[in-house]
């Protein structure tokens, strides 16, 4: 496919005219001002358009799309133990699979081609992923409260055969993370037991880490050390790892964060509507960390509008500081892609650059919303919306176009997720 004349935001975050790109397979092949030779077979006419790398989402639970709305104006621990776990003990196969396609329909749509899934039932979490075209870093959470043999645990046995039987599948789109949810859902022989099938596996770790102050001091109070002192000490950050939310961490913490190489995902809406804090981006950026946004579930979101979050992300750290230069729409627009793909290890992905692989997207910029133009990449961050993308391609495959679902049949799914929300609370 060749992006004809089309404006692109590059490998520098920076914005050029009247430019040509190529996908070939699954990647990008030719990015230039002057028409390529090559015949790419279809051309997609760029002008009033902007072509651009992706989205990663580095934090979510897909099949939770089913509880939207479902518990609102609630505390944490309330929203929880009276809302989410009562609903989640109902789950099964199928409505974790149609939970998921819901939101990899919702996630093309905004621009997003790959997620950073915590949940259970990976089997049918794969499926509906594979069957949407996307791409998934997809992890079996582990939750124990006992020191009984870990091994014994059927989520520990999920974790290692769903690993095993699809990590690195579909052409490296689909991988498999190894998870633990939380210091306070979890008992130290389990993380020590992950950590060490993780980094045998040659696994990235996803852990759900102070989300909320409480959270925080009761891990300090249990063990005296802070969730992430925690989890280093029990080996969790001897492998690629990208911690959740970081709200509370203190000064030791980013020592540690840096020194081990883990990605922090910042889930702003999430963390606002639950009232859990602000993630401190601007001294992680400071630190030379790396910083990948999430949506969390829609459970707590609500929604998946990835531009939505990009713009509560460079936002909330200024109010945090008091300062308007605190964090740019370049770092917001990099944690948003680059940021993001090397958070789940896909090292040719996350820019808009020949040889990586052709996430993209297109943007209409010729919009009320869009105009005037002082500044494209300030308009991309503060002033786009979710509805202004017009294509999502994944691996060089288009997936979503002009309103068109071209791998799912979203009436179906919709109308399926929607029975199976049905089905459960009939038996709440």
């Amino acid at each position: 496919m060749l992006f004809k004349n089309i404006s692109i935001l590059d490998e520098n975050f920076e914005i050029k005219h009247h430019m040509n790109v190529g996908t070939d397979g699954i990647r990008i092949d030719y990015i230039g001002s002057q028409m390529p030779e090559k015949d790419y077979g279809r051309v997609y006419e760029g002008e009033g358009r902007l072509l651009m790398c992706a989205f990663y989402n580095a934090h979510g639970h897909s099949p939770m799309a089913l509880m939207r709305g479902y518990g609102e104006n609630m505390a944490l621990q309330d929203w929880l133990n009276k809302r989410i776990f009562p609903f989640e003990d109902k789950l099964d196969e199928n409505s974790v699979y149609w939970g998921t396609l819901l939101s990899m329909a919702e996630s093309m749509r905004f621009g997003i081609v790959s997620t950073s899934d915590m949940y259970y039932f990976i089997d049918d979490m794969v499926k509906a992923t594979v069957d949407s075209g996307m791409k998934g870093n997809i992890s079996r959470a582990i939750v124990n409260f006992d020191d009984s043999d870990v091994w014994q645990l059927p989520s520990m046995k999920e974790m290692k055969r769903t690993f095993e039987a699809y990590h690195n599948t579909e052409d490296e789109r689909i991988k498999m993370d190894v998870s633990i949810h939380a210091e306070y859902t979890s008992r130290p022989s389990a993380v020590t037991a992950v950590s060490e099938y993780g980094k045998e596996a040659g696994a990235r770790m996803h852990i759900h880490v102070s989300e909320t102050q409480a959270e925080h001091e009761e891990c300090k109070q249990r063990h005296g050390k802070t969730p992430i002192r925690y989890f280093n000490d029990l080996g969790a950050f001897d492998l690629p790892a990208t911690a959740a939310h970081c709200v509370w961490i203190e000064d030791e913490d980013f020592d540690i964060i840096k020194e081990k190489g883990v990605t922090v995902a910042s889930n702003p809406i999430s963390n606002l509507k639950l009232a859990s804090g602000v993630c401190n981006v601007p001294e992680l950026l400071k630190r030379g960390i790396n910083v990948a946004i999430g949506t969390d579930s829609v459970a707590s979101n609500n929604s998946l509008n990835f531009f939505e979050e990009m713009k509560v992300f460079a936002m909330i750290s200024k109010m945090m500081y008091h300062d308007p230069t605190a964090v740019t729409p370049v770092q917001t627009l990099r944690a948003a892609t680059r940021g993001g793909a090397l958070a789940q290890g896909r090292d040719d992905c996350g820019l808009l650059k020949e040889g990586f692989r052709a996430d993209l997207i297109v943007v209409d910029v010729d919009k009320p919303n869009m105009h005037p133009v002082h500044n494209m990449v300030n308009n991309l961050v503060y002033s786009a919306s979710g509805s202004d993308v017009l294509l999502t391609m994944a691996d060089g495959r288009v997936l979503y176009e002009n309103g068109e679902y071209l791998t799912i049949d979203i009436c179906r799914t919709i109308r399926e997720a929607d029975a199976a929300t049905q089905k459960i609370l009939s038996m709440l």
